[in-house]
């Protein structure tokens, strides 16, 4: 029996393309494993978009190279470097470049030739879901024109390439017959997904053909630019109680000198406004951000009221990362760059702060009988997945106590009764027939 299995690192949108890769040998003479370690061929699926990243994928590169396997490396680490692990990679039998994944079946002849080509590129309906059996990513675009001066993604990805709405819907009812109950939209830019492909965004109209699958007891949107969240994504949002009423808006910084020099787009007053409207007409909103603290030029005045505006809109979940100085970025060659001892004491002040904040809206939930997935199982605990908190664990977990066996992909209600700065705890409610809702 002839195996395969792979690593995806990274973000989200890079295990998408990893079901994807693996679609390819699903129907074919190999079969899909799960300990990477174990199998005739080792895919590493890698990230390239910071120096941790880059650092994290030629270490695991590196450590699957001791079980002598046939390796083969694709991903945003090869599509940037290609050229250069050419060279310096001989433990790799084959890089591909993302560019590339059409033709990955030719390529993986090259080095194994008992590889039986079956399926004849790359499918979404062909993708191997994960385990779980509750949860997908439906991956709307791909690239972002955003142009942020730190940014390599459209260096590795490129500009916006939306999907077309009925190739999205199609990909959209397949994971419904695999019993998806949790949908997840994402791209680089979602809410500017189609102005490339039809002249206006259109996630709007995608959400609205989204609900009328019914089989998916949540759809939650991820990575929403600030000035393109319009009152008719609001009202969609609200009025919509399938779509999860979490908005992860990533502002990387509060102060208008440095949104500037980051090419970002809007500004303090804005962000403020746009918090401030999102809440009024949805109390129950959960506000997710992402900033980035070290970006050159900015100062401790900058930093000082960077920490003042965290302190006024008390996001729900906030993550914080230093600045990394990318060659071929716009910033790699700007002046002033910020020590790593200021970035790292600038991170760790962020995260002071915001564990007050965290501490302050979780108590808020205490009492609250929150309607989820049952995410995972321990000896002691049972987790959920709610409106509160997104996949991959980045907004902390829920977890409840049961005295009814509950099974992973379960839709319960939980009554919220303690809390910690980063997670909740409750009880066990009961079960929810969310078809008949």
């Amino acid at each position: 029996m002839k195996t395969v299995g792979i690593i995806s690192l990274g973000c989200c949108k890079n295990l998408v393309d990893s079901e994807l890769l693996l679609g390819y040998f699903k129907d074919s003479n190999y079969t899909v494993v799960t300990q990477p370690e174990t199998a005739d061929v080792i895919i590493i699926n890698t990230c390239g978009f910071i120096l941790d990243a880059k650092k994290e994928s030629l270490d695991m590169i590196f450590e699957m190279a001791k079980y002598k396997k046939k390796l083969v490396i694709t991903g945003c680490l090869v599509q940037r470097y290609y050229k250069e692990l050419k060279k310096e990679l001989p433990e790799a039998d084959l890089l591909v470049k993302i560019s590339d994944y059409p033709h990955l079946y030719d390529k993986v002849i090259q080095i194994d030739k008992r590889f039986k080509k079956i399926t004849d590129g790359i499918w979404y309906y062909n993708r191997v879901i994960p385990y779980n059996g509750y949860s997908a990513y439906l991956k709307i675009a791909e690239g972002c024109s955003n142009h942020c001066s730190y940014c390599a993604i459209p260096l590795i990805r490129g500009e916006l390439k939306s999907r077309r709405i009925k190739d999205i819907m199609i990909e959209a009812k397949y994971l419904a017959t695999r019993n998806i109950k949790e949908l997840v939209v994402i791209a680089q830019d979602t809410t500017k997904y189609g102005l490339d492909i039809y002249g206006k965004v259109k996630i709007v109209d995608l959400l609205k053909q989204l609900l009328e699958i019914k089989d998916f007891q949540f759809i939650r949107l991820l990575y929403l630019y600030p000035d393109e969240i319009d009152d008719d994504l609001i009202q969609l949002i609200k009025n919509e109680k399938r779509i999860a009423p979490y908005f992860d808006i990533p502002i990387q910084h509060s102060e208008d000198r440095i949104l500037k020099a980051m090419n970002r787009r809007g500004s303090k007053q804005f962000l403020l406004n746009l918090f401030k409207k999102i809440r009024k007409e949805i109390p129950n909103a959960i506000l997710r951000t992402t900033i980035m603290v070290g970006f050159p030029g900015e100062t401790q005045e900058d930093f000082d009221n960077l920490i003042d505006f965290i302190k006024e809109v008390k996001f729900d979940h906030l993550g914080v990362f230093a600045y990394s100085r990318e060659e071929d970025t716009p910033s790699f060659n700007m002046k002033d760059q910020i020590s790593d001892e200021i970035k790292t004491k600038r991170v760790d002040d962020v995260m002071i702060a915001q564990y007050y904040i965290s501490k302050e809206k979780n108590e808020s939930h205490i009492g609250e009988i929150m309607t989820g997935i049952v995410i995972k199982r321990t000896n002691r605990y049972y987790y959920l997945r709610s409106y509160y908190n997104a996949p991959d664990e980045i907004d902390g977990n829920i977890l409840f106590n049961s005295r009814r066996r509950l099974k992973v992909g379960d839709v319960v209600k939980v009554e919220i009764t303690n809390s910690t700065p980063y997670d909740l705890y409750g009880e066990f409610v009961k079960t929810v027939d969310f078809k008949k809702q």
